[in-house]
């Protein structure tokens, strides 16, 4: 019986596919359960599935192939859950190298935390150019995350944190039984970043069924960062998606407030942060790409209501 799933998601992954696939049939301490690999093919227009069936050729470790045509990280997440054996689900990106003992690291927590319907661990960035001054304030926001060595439980007060959703391990059950089958956010959909935000509905959803959500640092992964994720105008961008992802997950963090009642309170709170920053950074947001990305964050914030109500005009 399959205990384990390790599932990649990968869109035009063909050339990063290999350096993940390696990474994995090389794991350590695997030998007292049983786990396999999925790769979820997100309407990928490269050679990824070529890549796959090469490993499938030779390699002796179980390596199935999936095809999601509908593009978004969120439906490749959930055919992945559907075509997974194992009662636990750790995904990876195809950017995303696992440390050697990953797989074994996420066993054995599974198997130490039944109360657990999801988990997360380390990510440390590998970049291909140095990322700009003060990077570290908006680091997380790029999946590199770093909240030290002993392990912990998100608790609903700690200030909307979440693990990310590179190396996110979900228990497939809860999924099943908790997360809608169609997602308000859709994730990152080919070159577009408007929608991200799935991870965080994803965990929401899990929290507010009553599953724990834990830290794990024994699970480690590098996060491969290309020259291209380090320009402005593409960090302005996952920022204006993550600021417009806001209202839909306020809505589930606090699914008993008022829908007005919680538009007013954050459009306060909004309009506060941006304010402040302004002041502090008005002079420098045109040089300045941290505290520029802030601004788009606060700003994409204050009017993600705005833009979802408007979504839902017919």
């Amino acid at each position: 019986m399959i205990e384990l799933t390790v599932a990649i998601c990968t869109y035009n992954g063909a050339a990063r596919l290999p350096q993940v696939l390696d990474g994995l049939v090389a794991q350590i301490d695997t030998e007292s359960f049983v786990w396999e690999i999925i790769v979820i093919d997100n309407n990928s227009r490269d050679r990824t599935a070529d890549v796959v069936h090469q490993y499938q050729g030779w390699c002796t470790h179980p390596i199935h192939y999936y095809f999601e045509a509908q593009q978004g990280l969120a439906f490749a997440r959930r055919l992945g859950i559907k075509k997974a054996q194992g009662d636990w689900v750790a995904f990876l990106d195809d950017d995303n190298l696992p440390s050697p003992n990953w797989v074994s690291a996420v066993y054995a927590f599974a198997q130490s935390h039944p109360q657990a319907g999801a988990y997360g661990g380390q990510i440390q960035g590998v970049y291909e150019t140095n990322p700009p001054e003060n990077f570290n304030r908006i680091a997380s926001c790029l999946g590199i995350i770093d909240r030290g060595s002993t392990p912990f439980r998100y608790d609903t007060d700690s200030r909307g944190l979440f693990p990310a959703g590179a190396g996110l391990v979900v228990r497939k059950s809860v999924w099943l039984e908790h997360i809608p089958e169609e997602p308000k956010l859709t994730g990152v959909c080919g070159q577009s970043l408007a929608a991200k935000g799935e991870d965080l509905e994803t965990l929401s959803y899990i929290r507010n069924a009553g599953w724990e959500i834990w830290h794990n640092p024994d699970m480690v992964i590098d996060h491969h960062i290309p020259r291209s994720r380090l320009e402005k105008e593409y960090l302005l961008q996952v920022f204006r998606g993550i600021g417009l992802s806001r209202y839909p997950i306020r809505r589930l963090r606090f699914p008993d407030l008022p829908p007005g009642l919680m538009v007013l309170v954050y459009l306060v709170s909004d309009c506060r942060k941006l304010i402040i920053h302004w002041i502090k950074y008005g002079t420098v947001l045109n040089t300045d790409i941290v505290a520029a990305c802030e601004g788009q964050l606060f700003w994409y914030s204050l009017i993600s209501p705005f833009y979802h109500w408007q979504q839902k005009k017919p």
